[in-house]
C-alpha cells in the first residue's frame, strides 16, 4: 500500500520490512497482489516484488495473491515462477486469479487486444500453465516442443483464488487448494466454499480439499483505537468503488470525511467482512469465521496507514493466536 504522505519507494521498503517482522512472529505465508493503474498499490510487478521479499527472508512462504493469468502468457508466468522456485525452493506460492486487477482500458493495454478482453479461456490458460511446469502437454499440442526454462520441474505451490463460484468449482475439479476473498466478497464465502468442497476431486498433490479464507483484520490495544485505524481502509474502498482510487488516506482524513448515503451503503458491504477491535474482539471474530467456514488457513490483510500501527496489529494477532493455542 502507498500511504498518503509517503511514496512508492517507502511502500516497497515497508513491505519487505513487514515480511521480515511477521516471519519472526510465526506467520507462514506472505502474499502480494497484482494491481495496475492504482495509485495506492505498488505491486504491479508482482514476481519482481516476490523475489525481493523472498531474498530478504529465510523461512516464510512468499507468493502471489494473485497473478491475474489473463494478463499474461502462461509460458511467461511459468518461467518467472519457475525461476523464483529454483532460487527459493519450497518457499514460493503461485496464487492464480482470473480478474484483470484493474480497469478495462488498462487491461487492454496489458493484453494488447480487444478480443483478449472478451475471451473466457481461463481454464485453457491454466491448463497450459500447469503443463509448462510438468511437461504434461499431449502429443498433438502445438506447445509440446516447448520447455519452460526455468519452469519445467520447478513448480511452486499452485493455488486458485476467487470471490465467486467459478474459481471455487474449477479448483475443486482440478484438485487444487482454493483461497477465497472474504475481505471484499463476504456474502459469497460460504456458497463458494461449499461448491469447492463438493466439486473436489483428488489430485497427485492434494488428496483432500484445502481452503484458505482471506479476511481484513485490524487489531489495536483498544476497540476505539482499532476503529480509528480502520477509517483509512474504508474511505479508500469508497473512493475505489466510486472510480476515484488514490493513496491510502490518513486516519484524520477518514474521520473528517462526510459520507453520503450511497457511500454508507458501500461501507456496509465493506465492513461486513472486516474484523476490527482489540485482541479479544479479534479473537472472537476469527474463531467465529474459522468455525463457520471450516477454513484450513486464514490469511489476514491489514490496510493501516502508519507502518508501526500495521506491525503492531500483526503482533497482537500473533500473540492472541499463541495464547489461544497454549
Amino acid at each position: 500500500m502507498v500511504a498518503e504522505g509517503s511514496g512508492i519507494a517507502r511502500a516497497l521498503e515497508e513491505s519487505i520490512e513487514l515480511a521480515r517482522a511477521v516471519e519472526t512472529l510465526g506467520y507462514r505465508r506472505f502474499w502480494v497482489a497484482e494491481h495496475h493503474n492504482m495509485p495506492g498499490i505498488a505491486s504491479s510487478a508482482t514476481a519482481v516484488l516476490i523475489g525481493h521479499i523472498a531474498a530478504a527472508t529465510t523461512s516464510i512462504r512468499v507468493g502471489s495473491g494473485g497473478i491475474m493469468l489473463p494478463n499474461h502468457a502462461p509460458l511467461l508466468v511459468a518461467e518467472q515462477f519457475g525461476t523464483l522456485e529454483a532460487l527459493h525452493p519450497g518457499r514460493i506460492d503461485l496464487g492464480i486469479g482470473r480478474a484483470p486487477g484493474t480497469d478495462q482500458v488498462t487491461a487492454l493495454a496489458l493484453r494488447r487486444s480487444s478480443e483478449a478482453l472478451n475471451a473466457d479461456d481461463f481454464p485453457q490458460q491454466l491448463g497450459e500453465l500447469r503443463a509448462f511446469f510438468t511437461g504434461g502437454f499431449p502429443d498433438n499440442h502445438p506447445f509440446r516442443s516447448i520447455t519452460a526454462v526455468p519452469g519445467f520441474g520447478d513448480q511452486p505451490e499452485l493455488w486458485l483464488l476467487g470471490s465467486s463460484g467459478f474459481s471455487a468449482q474449477l479448483a475443486g475439479l482440478l484438485g487444487l487448494p482454493f483461497s477465497f476473498a472474504h475481505h471484499f466478497s463476504a456474502g459469497n464465502t460460504l456458497p463458494a466454499l461449499e461448491l469447492y468442497r463438493s466439486s473436489f476431486r483428488p489430485s497427485p498433490t492434494w488428496a483432500e480439499p484445502h481452503a484458505m479464507v482471506a479476511v481484513s483484520v485490524i487489531c489495536a490495544d483498544t476497540d476505539e483505537q482499532a476503529q480509528w485505524l480502520a477509517g483509512p481502509s474504508r474511505l479508500a474502498f469508497v473512493r475505489l468503488r466510486s472510480g476515484r482510487p488514490g493513496r491510502l488516506p490518513t486516519p484524520q482524513e477518514a474521520a473528517d470525511h462526510d459520507y453520503s448515503p450511497s457511500e454508507r451503503l458501500l461501507l456496509d458491504s465493506r465492513t461486513r467482512g472486516q474484523i476490527v477491535g482489540d485482541p479479544e474482539t479479534v479473537r472472537v471474530g476469527l474463531e467465529a469465521l474459522r468455525r463457520e467456514t471450516q477454513a484450513d488457513e486464514l490469511m489476514i490483510t491489514a490496510m493501516i496507514h502508519d507502518y508501526r500501527d500495521r506491525v503492531r496489529s500483526y503482533e497482537l494477532v500473533a500473540d492472541m493466536v499463541a495464547d489461544a493455542a497454549a
